[in-house]
């Protein structure tokens, strides 16, 4: 580690083509000199995220990581210069989502899923995330050098969070930390945890993203969490639209918040002296998020990557990340920049 770096690990939550936003934080991150990432826990939109920084960064240090970035969101996006998506701007984005929320092709899409199986599809299936996972470099993803990564999936057979590391990480684990079962077949592989065949489904049900994975002795204690499913929502859903977008929301964050009470009820112990110092890590907890945007969009952004969006979700995870380094980057290393017992009180 270089003297005076400000070491880090980052906890990226999944999200579908919101996870745009996160390419933009890390975009930002990567362009701090005195910023050393130490590990990554993915899940899902996450867990690509987590995969390009890797297989970049190992390639060629942080401008690698940021180039591996743009690559996969071109491919994710189909455009590539996201800059040339300016049309947007006049309509705002929270016009565009809701248009795409109620267009007859999202609708009609919306009704299959929900009375068709993905197995329905037969010999015609076929996961569209295969051509974009097979083509990142996983000698460099599985690399022993730092970043340490960490992808989440969820087991369907015993409902139990899966953590693929080192070796383990291949396409078929990427594809299975993504896999929304209502929309993919389940990725099925040998679990070398088990010893037998089994069938993963998207890993933001059980560890959204699983921060457990980094708190190893070699990483630091300060954890990032970059946040793209909003924690709360102001507005009281009406519409069936509505309510099953914040009913997944609510979902998708419950194991992110139980890991993150975890962490307030041990810091608890620590300050009363209950537990003695130094007999558990005292977790710093820091977040970067988006609410206010995030509560603009629906399910609808998250499934189809439109170009506009994306480029508007990097844009605002690139400022994101600005300020939360103008506010809290001197407290790395120093204390949390989120109040848990606040959080939860």
């Amino acid at each position: 580690m270089a003297a005076g770096k400000k070491r880090i690990n980052l906890a990226l939550q999944g999200g579908g083509a919101h996870g745009a936003f996160t390419w933009g934080v890390l975009d930002r991150l990567l362009q701090e000199p005195d910023l050393e990432i130490c590990g990554i826990s993915g899940t899902s939109a996450g867990a690509l995220n987590g995969a390009a920084v890797k297989a970049g960064f190992v390639a060629g240090g942080a401008e690698g990581a940021r180039e591996n970035l743009a690559w996969l969101w071109r491919q994710v996006s189909g455009m590539q210069d996201l800059r040339m998506q300016s049309w947007m701007a006049p309509f705002g984005i929270a016009a565009v989502s809701q248009a795409l929320e109620y267009s007859w092709p999202v609708a009609m899409a919306d009704a299959v899923s929900n009375v068709t199986s993905p197995y329905a599809y037969g010999p015609f299936y076929r996961n569209p995330l295969t051509d974009i996972v097979t083509r990142l470099d996983y000698d460099k993803v599985c690399n022993g050098i730092a970043p340490q990564l960490f992808i989440c999936a969820t087991r369907v057979r015993n409902g139990k969070i899966r953590v693929f590391s080192g070796d383990e990480i291949g396409p078929e684990a990427i594809m299975a930390s993504a896999c929304l079962p209502t929309v993919f077949q389940a990725v099925e592989m040998h679990d070398t945890e088990t010893g037998q065949m089994e069938a993963f489904w998207d890993g933001g049900y059980t560890g959204n993203p699983a921060l457990f994975p980094l708190f190893d002795k070699g990483l630091p204690d300060d954890v990032l969490v970059i946040n793209i499913n909003p924690l709360e929502r102001h507005d009281l859903p009406r519409t069936p639209k509505q309510i099953q977008n914040r009913i997944n929301e609510i979902s998708f964050n419950s194991s992110l918040l139980r890991e993150l009470r975890a962490i307030e009820f041990v810091q608890r112990l620590l300050d009363s002296g209950k537990i003695p110092e130094g007999s558990m890590s005292r977790i710093r907890v820091h977040m970067v998020a988006d609410d206010k945007l995030m509560e603009k969009l629906s399910v609808a952004t998250k499934l189809v990557p439109l170009p506009a969006v994306i480029a508007t979700l990097f844009e605002a995870g690139q400022a994101a990340a600005a300020g939360f380094l103008d506010a809290h980057k001197e407290k790395i290393g120093v204390e949390s920049s989120v109040n848990l017992p606040e959080m939860f009180g």
